[in-house]
């Protein structure tokens, strides 16, 4: 048997785990199989790596110096790896793989790049959260990301991400069409505040620590009763049973209405990413130029109005 790559990780894993039971559930291989792999590598290399008990498995002082190795030589062939795998992409980018949090800009960036690189197959992905996009992006699994944050709660580019603004915009209250502030111009959050509320979970995108954020200053935290995404929180504002904040670009759908915010207490922003060495990087501006233009045909309803009272507000990035 010839000495691999996955050789030495396999070993890695099993003094990490600190035993084989933990490293094959790791692995997501049989114990019987990882004992059987590991055999065949203290083989060929020609002495025990582990002393194997009941308290685990330990290296062995042979052990000590395959590991010492080992823990050398992968993170730069992992390095070269990702390296020339990037590279590779940025000088052949027959597939161009894109993402996008919950934003009306993944169909504009499509076309952007779509327009930068007409040759090239694209594919698309969404997330909720902006955290896996960047992850993503950062280790070379998407060429670029519409993602989006909120003041005070901005994103952090990962090495070698580059992150750019493409517009902040107003966020607006979702209300049932039967609700009785619905008939208003605009509704003060405060109102809001006594009612029961749908809310997105609590994860990556940081969207209820910022609402929370927002009420602690007001002296008033909504009971928050439900937690719902997209057409289920959608069915709860529109049977009544609660309210809840949505992008001011939200369409409106029978049963619910959306309406802004008095004073616009509350602001979301959007952003393009993409990887610095990857293959639209020599086109970022310009796509963000695009994307960011196309913005504008997201402009409906409530908030066109809004943006025709507020000049010079939420204008897309030049």
């Amino acid at each position: 048997m010839d000495l691999e790559l996955r050789h030495l990780r396999v070993i890695c894993a099993i003094a990490d785990a600190g035993s084989i039971t933990r490293a094959a559930a790791a692995l997501r291989m049989t114990q019987p199989g990882l004992s059987a792999q590991l055999r065949r590598i203290e083989n060929r290399l020609g002495g025990a790596i582990f002393d194997r008990g009941r308290t685990g498995a330990i290296p062995t002082a042979f052990g000590e110096l395959v590991l010492t190795r080992a823990r050398a030589i992968l993170p730069g062939v992992d390095a070269l790896l990702a390296d020339t795998a990037r590279l590779a992409r940025r000088h052949a980018p027959e597939e161009l793989r894109l993402g996008s949090v919950g934003a009306p800009l993944l169909a504009e960036l499509v076309l952007a790049v779509r327009r930068s690189l007409p040759g090239a197959r694209v594919t698309a992905r969404c997330r909720y959260a902006p955290g896996p996009l960047l992850d993503d992006l950062a280790a070379g699994r998407l060429e670029a990301a519409v993602v989006g944050d909120h003041p005070g709660r901005e994103l952090t580019a990962p090495a070698g991400v580059l992150l750019r603004p493409l517009v902040t915009e107003p966020v607006f209250a979702l209300l049932p069409a039967g609700h009785p502030l619905a008939a208003r111009e605009s509704v003060r959050l405060s109102a809001l505040t006594g009612e029961d509320w749908a809310v997105p979970r609590p994860d990556g995108d940081r969207t209820r620590e910022y609402w929370s954020t927002v009420f602690a200053l007001m002296g008033r935290q909504p009971r928050m009763p439900y937690e719902a995404e997209g057409r289920q929180l959608v069915e709860l504002i529109r049977a009544g049973l609660a309210v809840t904040l949505c992008q001011a670009t939200f369409i409106e759908v029978p049963g619910v209405i959306v309406r802004p915010l008095t004073g616009n207490p509350l602001w979301y922003r959007h952003l393009l990413a993409w990887p610095q060495d990857g293959p639209l990087a020599p086109h970022g501006e310009t796509i963000l130029r695009q994307v960011a233009q196309g913005y504008l045909g997201a402009v409906t309803g409530t908030y066109a109005r809004w943006r025709e009272r507020h000049p010079g507000l939420a204008e897309p990035a030049a």
